[in-house]
């Protein structure tokens, strides 16, 4: 009797020895070492605003990352995934501050005029681009009435002139491209520059490559004594903000399924006037440095 109860005793002593020391015994250990870790998916951040996440979801939907429910289309988001092969993770994040996050995940969809100012060269780093989709053409866009002014006409004839077409081509070799069909001289017939002599145009807009890209603008707009200031922002948000208020005449920084959704969501009434250029939607390495990982299951 004494021995059976000194061999209960320690078995006690050793399972509390076990819970102790933070160790499960081997059966439990053996359980937890089946099961899948949480989290051991390649990480891919995306833009976490709403038209520009839609966009990142097709391009890796196009590259057969994932695949989204049918009829998601540019509302996509990561709760229409409907297929995830590859166990991605995603980090949703403000679409300025991807280039920021790039060297902590495995991969990052990125927009091309925030990978250009982070030194990046999309044609050249990107491991895709995007079609030049003409849904995702950057605008140039005044509130509602301010359509056909003066002003107006004058600034768009001056981005639509082939002086801005070469420049950018030229400057960006492909990482940004050119949308305008027919590109002018840079005036527009029906303007009477003579009367917009010593006047100012402000447009607000990114510094890469919009504020580049108006500085063009500004050049052929000054052979007319038109001043072009240019307001540089670094957000998504103050742009629209200014020209609904009536601070800026007019903004170039966005494509118009944003300005859609902006307007829808916050009241506002701007319109797009006039597409310019395409900035392409690219993904990049970070921890990663190549698509093999979601391209070979």
């Amino acid at each position: 009797m004494k021995k059976t109860i000194a061999l209960l005793l320690a078995l006690v002593l050793t399972v509390g020895l076990f819970a102790a020391c933070g160790k499960a015994p081997a059966e439990d250990k053996a359980t937890k070492t089946d099961a899948a870790p949480a989290g051991t998916g390649l990480q891919i951040a995306i833009p976490n605003d709403t038209t520009n996440e839609a966009r990142a979801l097709i391009l890796l939907e196009n590259l057969g990352i994932i695949k989204l429910k049918e009829g998601a289309g540019v509302t996509a988001t990561i709760l229409d995934i409907e297929e995830n092969p590859f166990n991605v993770d995603f980090k949703e994040v403000e679409a300025a501050q991807l280039p920021g996050v790039l060297q902590d995940v495995d991969y990052a969809v990125i927009n091309s005029n925030f990978a250009i100012d982070a030194g990046l060269v999309p044609a050249d780093d990107a491991l895709s681009l995007e079609g030049a989709y003409s849904a995702y053409g950057n605008i140039v866009a005044v509130k509602e009435g301010n359509e056909d002014t003066a002003k107006t006409k004058a600034l768009v004839a001056a981005l639509e002139s082939q002086k801005v077409a070469d420049f950018i081509n030229e400057k960006y070799s492909g990482s940004v491209i050119s949308v305008v069909e027919n590109p002018g001289d840079g005036f527009a017939a029906d303007v009477d520059y003579d009367a917009l002599a010593g006047e100012t145009i402000s447009v607000g807009a990114s510094p890469t490559p919009h504020a580049e890209i108006l500085a063009v603008a500004k050049e052929i707009l000054a052979e007319k004594n038109i001043t072009l200031n240019v307001v540089e922002f670094t957000d998504y948000v103050q742009p629209n903000n200014a020209v609904e208020s009536g601070e800026i005449d007019a903004n170039y920084f966005q494509h118009n399924p944003y300005l859609v959704d902006f307007n829808a969501n916050n009241g506002t009434h701007i319109n797009a006037v006039s597409y310019i250029h395409v900035e392409p939607l690219g993904i990049y390495g970070g921890k990663q440095t190549s698509l093999d990982p979601v391209t070979a299951k």
